[in-house]
């Protein structure tokens, strides 16, 4: 499958990446924290299985992320400016019908862009709990403090594999930290908004962000798959691309 990379602006004119791979129905794919669309998506070989079920994958470089630009402009970070990308991506796109994907932060951006009007036909969390949602002020600070203490991390700290995982990323800390106060805490009743099919797909090891069986029971209507893995390592397998294929195409 070959992945084809075009440029359009989120709010405030920044410069975001978009990658798309496939044909057929539209499927917005958001990546996690420090990620980027590639190592989410691409490089375990996910894009290619949906592509292969018939999905095109539109796959952005979230802001501060991978090929996107990371401004340094406290500005260029107002509140909730993830969702407010997601928004400009569908317009760029033309999407009226579409489903909407996202990895852990890209669980979260999508549960936001729900909240505030988006209306995905069918909606995938992954790496998401309730606790990733509703509390996410403490997840937050932890981040910080991991891009606080960056060069003084060791082997051990409980901020080490974030740390580690920025480096091999090569994460732009400054703006990285700017988007991180970007983000509130999202009210379980808020939930109540997604009304739509939705999957919550978690390893079995994952507990990063919460407890996934409280999301999907709090959902109006959600399943839950468990497939192999922690929160790092379940996006690597092929069970992850399988869960949400089989959802998507029923």
């Amino acid at each position: 499958m070959i992945k084809v990379t075009e440029y359009f602006s989120g709010p405030g004119g920044t410069r975001l990446a978009l990658h798309r791979m496939g044909s057929g129905r539209p499927l917005i794919l958001l990546h996690g924290l420090f990620s980027n669309a590639e190592m989410n998506w691409v490089k375990w070989g996910t894009a290619a299985m949906l592509a292969e079920a018939g999905f095109e994958c539109l796959m952005p470089d979230l802001r501060a992320h991978g090929q996107s630009e990371a401004p340094h402009d406290p500005a260029a970070y107002p509140d909730d400016v993830l969702a407010k990308d997601l928004s400009a991506l569908i317009a760029h796109v033309g999407l009226t019908d579409y489903d909407l994907c996202g990895f852990s932060l890209g669980a979260r951006t999508s549960v936001r862009g729900v909240i505030g009007g988006l209306r995905p036909s069918r909606l995938v969390l992954g790496g998401m709990g309730l606790e990733g949602l509703a509390g996410w002020t403490g997840r937050s600070a932890f981040f910080t403090d991991a891009i606080d203490r960056f060069d003084i991390v060791k082997h051990g700290d409980p901020a080490f594999p974030a740390v580690s995982f920025m480096k091999t990323m090569q994460v732009d800390r400054v703006a990285a930290r700017m988007l991180l106060q970007t983000f509130t805490d999202t009210p379980p009743q808020a939930l109540a908004a997604l009304t739509m099919p939705t999957l919550i797909v978690n390893g079995d090891q994952d507990r990063d962000n919460g407890d996934p069986a409280a999301l999907t029971a709090i959902l109006p209507n959600a399943v839950q798959a468990v497939i192999p893995g922690t929160h790092m390592s379940c996006v690597t397998k092929p069970d992850f691309g399988q869960a949400i294929r089989d959802f998507l195409i029923v």
